[in-house]
């Protein structure tokens, strides 16, 4: 299936909401349910308390916001929500693993907990909320603190979640007391057994993303580049490929992709493009202790290069990872408004299986896919990160896109409004409630309504 982006909107009714994909959008469904087979639930109802616009059918509930009591007493609810995923409790419960991605310059800190904060001076960190059966919150409380930027991340098949650091930051810079940019795994319902411990052998750069390979327990990770060297794709070969609690405590090898002749994926435009033979290739200092890892030397023939990796998720028997956008002008190879490649490691191949844009006068606003996630009906689910309003849409195994939530939260003023980006969007295990993050002002929804209408 192949679509032009204004044939997308056209069908889908989206025309005013801006964002359409181009490419095999059915390859993105390997191994989950049917998709959707309409374009979406009808369109977005204004909500008369101005926080989300949903269809018709659909309710929110606000879970936590920023600012507020965390249940725990340990201070307040840290700002800027970012990555999450929700993990199955006894008894019905969920667990929610929240980032928080404050910088030096955080609002609200996440706060430092004993035997759970890394770098007291870090502001970052995660918080994990617990829901009863019913969808109340019954706890709420830090899952680790003294982090930087922890942007997104990704759950493991143990059951765990490794929050990512999207910075660089030595010891000495920004006042941070130890260095940073690692991988920290964190237990939605018992973060203390864990820990504030960096897991070093998986890399330290900017990282964004993970996802592991259930079968061979390697683990897959984007690097979040927005300026030359642009950044790279990883895998993390762990000692322990079995898994387990604790388990990539115990080193690996880090390895960086290298697709033959192809040193920037934005150079890349057809939507099929395949490429057998991918190689990896060990990274000679993982701790990047004098020079970044993406300007390392790999060699004469180098590693593969992408601006601006972002979101990462295992489907299937393949491992998906999105650029959001690459731009000519910053160095990139060539535009997009955003690129999903899978990888399947049995072939070793690497497909374009998705385009965003950009050959049509409906501009994606802020020009970038972030956060996505796979819905229980076989649909996918897309964060939008840019200016103007801000929407989390839906895309269909036909390549419809809808919008399914708006945020109405206004960080501007009323002359000039902003809204706050989505992020985190992720299911529950039995895939009746989705949540989401508005990450400014940072707010926790869960959305239930008819998802398999």
């Amino acid at each position: 299936m192949s679509a032009t982006r204004r044939e997308v909107l056209a069908r889908s009714g989206a025309l005013g909401v801006g964002i359409a994909f181009t490419g095999a959008v059915s390859e993105l469904f390997t191994g989950t349910a049917a998709a959707l087979g309409h374009s979406g639930y009808g369109p977005l109802l204004p909500d008369p308390k101005g926080l989300l616009d949903l269809p018709k059918g659909f309710r929110y509930r606000v879970l936590s916001r920023e600012g507020e009591p965390l249940r725990s007493g340990e201070g307040p609810v840290p700002s800027n929500h970012d990555g999450m995923a929700a993990f199955g409790g006894r008894h019905g419960r969920v667990h929610l693993v929240r980032n928080h991605e404050n910088r030096n310059t955080g609002r609200i800190p996440v706060p430092a907990v004993d035997g759970l904060t890394y770098d007291p001076a870090g502001k970052g960190g995660c918080t994990s909320l617990t829901l009863d059966a019913h969808g109340n919150v019954v706890g709420e409380r830090v899952a680790i603190a003294g982090t930087a930027v922890n942007c997104a991340g990704g759950p493991t098949p143990w059951g765990t979640w490794l929050t990512c650091e999207e910075t660089e930051d030595r010891a000495g810079t920004n006042g941070y007391t130890k260095d940073h940019g690692f991988v920290f795994e964190v237990d939605p319902a018992d973060p203390r057994r864990p820990g504030a411990v960096p897991l070093t052998a998986m890399g330290r750069f900017q990282h964004e993303a993970v996802a592991v390979d259930p079968r061979r327990g390697i683990v897959y990770e984007t690097e979040d580049a927005f300026l030359k060297p642009f950044g790279l794709f990883y895998r993390f070969l762990p000692e322990k490929p079995e898994g387990g609690r604790g388990s990539l405590r115990a080193g690996g090898r880090l390895q960086a992709m290298r697709v033959p002749g192809v040193p920037d994926l934005s150079s890349i435009q057809e939507t099929g493009a395949a490429f057998d033979r991918v190689e990896w290739v060990d990274v000679p200092d993982p701790l990047a202790a004098g020079t970044p890892i993406r300007d390392q030397d790999f060699g004469p023939r180098g590693v593969t290069h992408a601006q601006k990796l972002e979101g990462c998720y295992w489907g299937g028997s393949c491992v998906y990872f999105v650029s959001s956008f690459a731009r000519s002008s910053e160095g990139s190879a060539a535009d997009h408004y955003g690129q999903i490649w899978r990888y399947d490691p049995a072939a070793r191949r690497l497909t374009l299986v998705v385009v965003f844009g950009p050959d049509t006068d409906v501009q994606l606003p802020g020009e970038s896919p972030d956060n996505i996630c796979l819905a229980p009906s076989g649909g996918l689910m897309v964060c939008e990160d840019g200016g103007g309003a801000q929407h989390v849409y839906g895309v269909t195994r036909r390549g419809e896109v809808y919008p399914m939530a708006r945020n109405r939260q206004n960080i501007g003023t009323p002359d000039a409004p902003e809204w706050g980006e989505f992020a985190g969007v992720t299911f529950s295990p039995d895939g009746r409630t989705m949540y989401v993050n508005c990450y400014t002002p940072g707010t926790t929804f869960a959305v239930t309504g008819p998802w398999h209408r």
